[in-house]
């Protein structure tokens, strides 16, 4: 019998195997293999009680089953199982639900952030238990995102029939960051100026100053950042006229020289956020794309985990930087570690991302790696030499001269030791200035006015949105690129020209959710709850009772309220109630929009007629879609082109398949039967109810059809046939 190493990734299998050799089995889970049930009230899969919370987990999917399947038999065969997922939360609560569902009782727990035989040995040298305060913080996630977006998706998105599928915790407060981004474009007014400025034949350029005091370069928005040396704003032509004219009819001569030499310090190592940040600027790779590209990168063994917010190198790596440097660049050689800053809000759970050998030079890579790969490399090999290098040397030359009663200021920048920069050029280029002596005159060549605009703050590229992201506290590394992505996926946001522009579907939703929800679309708000899912991670915080808390002090009311606004928006108000209609015919006629038409197709969940409706959405080829009309059900669903059906949302159509529910109306209100199974006297049994779970704490609660002989049998309601379900 051998040894058993539980993986998530099948890539790492080969570079593992040679690791450990003879006498191990590696099974990589696939990622996830489990998630929590699409049952109960709004499908949420778990129930918030007054203490505690009740989840159902199941298989993710056919793959998953044949997955876990697989790994039964290989832990009936093993003397020891070890559970290697990925170092981080997630990691740790596909552990967790790798032992739960395999049964296992004693797993080793082995962590390793990179895939080197001294990492991996070292790990497997010194297991330890599953750390149930990080497996906590998953589970409240998943239960949280889950409370979030399907309640919120359930009660206050499909209601505004405008084709939006979904809100989430993190999803709906980055589009929000886009919308008001968007919103200041189009709100913005462009205000006319002027740029003065002179050029002398001693060859150089000054721009406008009305004082000789330093100051910082003006005109340095977002929309400016390339005028280093642009004059300040003159704003009004008249003025700029007479300021030419002045620098026309006055001598020239240096009024002032500044100059110093100043240090640059070498920037800190990749992080996650940093990472697709320069692979989106350097590369063109959008974050989910220099994820792929990491993760291959990591598995065969030549960079340490690519998910990580800690800019901490460990002490055996930095010292190999400095002994490469030592041979290699020696002048490059600071005189101690450097050490960096750490991130503000960071997890700090392992290292930075690096090169897992400063030795395996990106040249030396070139033919083991696929282009994509070797490019990236080498933007890692060399942000964490440059991390551990000697700071540049720059020296600063401020050149003030006058004419009249009219300043100008011209700025250059030498570069006088590379330093780290040998690696990573992060420094504007050299703009070296004449030797000049104070009081020296000057010859004008050239004086003029541009007449300029103030330009709109520009739209987020999707590195910005990450390093924007990360800021404000909104997600954490693994929840990036996935967020961007599903922005993308729904038509809230479009890329265009590198940069994301919330479509009008987006922008009408996040309009919306401001009225309906406004704390919960706040990047403040979202970052409360990062802070909090942090302090369950290291035990200072009790997972359920802080999502029971959470729900019941602000969430629960939240969405009640946002239901009783639904009908105050515009889209509710075009039709008039029916006078004399009773509250909740008012509730289903208002929601109705006027060119909505009945159709013959019946709710899978209340068996009232669905209502068509048109759809703004680019993706759904139907252009609309369909919503329940029966009071206080909302059930949508969306035309499948290649099935040529109508389908309810991912969610739902996973809960309502022919395994669970029937194809039988229950007598006592007519939803459909669905299958419960349950154990009695150690027998696993199945008896027919109401779906509905309100319905079955009131008026069908008496509604129970009994398993026996091929049939279902209800002392109220008689016997039910049912036939076979078909594999």
């Amino acid at each position: 019998m051998a040894n058993l190493l539980l993986i998530e990734s099948p890539g790492k299998v080969k570079k593992l195997g040679q690791i450990l050799g003879a006498g191990w089995v590696i099974k990589a889970s696939m990622g996830h293999v489990r998630e929590l049930a699409n049952d109960g009230e709004d499908a949420l899969g778990f129930d918030l009680g007054a203490g505690t919370i009740d989840c159902r987990y199941q298989p993710r999917d056919d793959r998953a089953k044949k997955v876990l399947a697989d790994l039964r038999q290989a832990v009936k065969a093993a003397d020891c199982v070890y559970i290697a997922t990925d170092p981080d939360r997630e990691g740790e609560t596909i552990g967790w639900h790798l032992q739960q569902a395999l049964n296992l009782k004693h797993p080793r727990r082995v962590v390793y952030s990179e895939i080197t035989s001294q990492a991996v040995r070292a790990a497997i040298a010194h297991p330890r238990t599953l750390d149930q305060s990080l497996v906590a913080a998953g589970r409240a996630r998943d239960c949280l995102d889950k409370l979030v977006g399907y309640r919120g998706s359930r009660h206050v998105v499909w209601p505004l029939n405008n084709g939006a599928k979904s809100m989430g915790r993190v999803q709906s407060a980055t589009l929000h960051l886009l919308c008001l981004r968007e919103r200041a474009i189009q709100a913005f007014v462009p205000q006319d100026y002027w740029s003065v400025w002179v050029t002398y034949s001693e060859g150089f350029k000054a721009s406008y100053r009305s004082s000789p005091k330093p100051q910082r370069p003006p005109a340095k928005a977002a929309e400016d950042r390339g005028a280093e040396n642009e004059s300040e704003r003159v704003t009004n032509q008249e003025r700029a006229d007479q300021l030419v004219a002045i620098a026309q009819t006055h001598p020239h001569q240096v009024l002032h020289i500044e100059g110093k030499q100043t240090s640059q310090s070498p920037p800190a190592p990749f992080v996650t956020s940093t990472l697709q940040q320069a692979a989106g600027s350097k590369l063109h790779f959008s974050p989910e794309h220099t994820m792929k590209v990491a993760q291959a990168l990591y598995e065969k063994g030549h960079i340490t985990y690519m998910r990580t917010d800690s800019i901490t190198l460990s002490a055996p790596f930095c010292e190999s930087v400095r002994q490469y440097l030592e041979q290699h660049d020696p002048t490059n050689l600071p005189r101690k570690t450097t050490r960096h800053r750490a991130i503000k809000g960071s997890q700090a759970a392992h290292e930075a991302i690096r090169p897992t050998d400063v030795n395996h030079l990106p040249q030396h890579l070139q033919r083991e790696l696929s282009a994509e790969q070797a490019r990236l490399y080498e933007l890692i090999w060399n942000r964490a030499v440059a991390s551990q290098s000697a700071p540049a040397r720059l020296r600063k030359t401020r050149i003030v001269t006058q004419s009249g009663d009219a300043y100008w200021e011209a700025r250059g920048q030498v570069l006088e030791f590379a330093g780290y920069t040998r690696y990573w050029n992060n420094l504007s280029a050299d703009s070296a200035l004449p030797a000049l002596t104070q009081g020296q005159p000057l010859q004008l060549e050239q004086a003029q006015a541009d007449a300029k605009q103030t330009q709109p703050p520009p739209r987020y590229s999707e590195p910005n949105l990450v390093k924007l992201m990360e800021q404000k506290g909104i997600g954490r590394p693994s929840t990036y690129a996935p967020t961007i992505k599903t922005l993308r996926q729904r038509e809230y946001v479009d890329l265009l020209q590198g940069k994301l522009q919330p479509t009008a579907l987006g922008l009408e939703l996040d309009g919306a959710l401001e009225k309906l929800l406004p704390d919960l679309i706040q990047p403040e708000f979202t970052a409360q709850m990062e802070t909090a899912l942090d302090a369950i991670a290291t035990g200072d915080q009790e997972w359920q009772a802080y999502l029971i808390d959470w729900n019941r002090g602000y969430f629960a009311p939240a969405i009640a309220q946002a239901k009783s606004q639904l009908l105050s928006l515009p889209s509710f108000a075009e039709q008039s109630p029916t006078p004399g209609a009773m509250p909740s015919e008012r509730s289903s006629v208002t929601r109705a929009k006027p060119n909505g038409q009945p159709t013959k197709t019946k709710c899978p969940t209340c068996g009232e007629a669905m209502t068509k409706l048109p759809s703004r959405s680019k993706k759904m080829k139907a252009k609309h879609f369909l919503k329940c009309s029966g009071p206080g059900c909302g059930t949508v669903m969306f035309w499948h082109a290649k099935a040529k059906r109508y389908e309810l949302p991912q969610a739902q159509r996973q809960a309502l398949n022919s395994e669970v529910f029937t194809d039988h109306p229950c007598p006592g209100c007519g939803a459909l039967l669905e299958r419960y199974a349950y154990t009695k006297d150690g027998q696993d049994k199945v008896m027919l109810r109401c779906s509905l779970l309100e319905n079955r704490r009131g008026k069908c609660k008496e509604v129970a059809f009994f398993q026996s002989r091929g049939e279902f049998w209800s002392p109220k309601f008689g016997t039910l046939k049912l036939p076979t379900p078909s594999p």
